[in-house]
């Protein structure tokens, strides 16, 4: 009996009995990531006047039109309360060299009755590459 080859590999999960076959079609390909760093703009008035600071890893690439955007959701340090920084970035802003930077621009979450603003623009992918 003949049997014609196949290009599809196949795998399953070992130490999983009656565990799902996969194909490498099925395996979602990972893609890069960026890190962030950034710093709030300044909220409240007098002796109560701060800012924040955030960093982070951003989430894979997520294709766009003719590019890709990332999505960030990190909080921001504790100064007797955070706020939350959650935001699409832009598109790819390339830098030379094959690299790549991300813009975001927006506002925290609303906490102790007041938001901060921020803008900022990721670190390039994979830097030691």
């Amino acid at each position: 009996m003949n049997k014609k080859p196949t290009n599809k590999k196949s795998f399953q999960i070992k130490n999983k009995p009656n565990s799902k076959t996969y194909t490498k079609r099925q395996i979602q390909v990972q893609t890069h990531t960026h890190e962030f760093l950034g710093s709030t703009k300044l909220a409240e008035a007098g002796a109560d006047r701060h800012n924040h600071r955030f960093a982070g890893v951003t989430s894979q690439a997520i294709r766009r039109g003719n590019s890709h955007v990332h999505v960030i959701t990190v909080n921001t340090d504790f100064f007797n309360h955070l706020h939350q920084v959650r935001i699409i970035t832009g598109p790819a802003i390339p830098v030379g060299n094959g690299k790549h930077v991300h813009f975001a621009k927006g506002r925290t979450t609303l906490n102790d009755g007041h938001v901060h603003n921020f803008e900022f623009s990721t670190l390039i992918q994979s830097p030691l590459i």
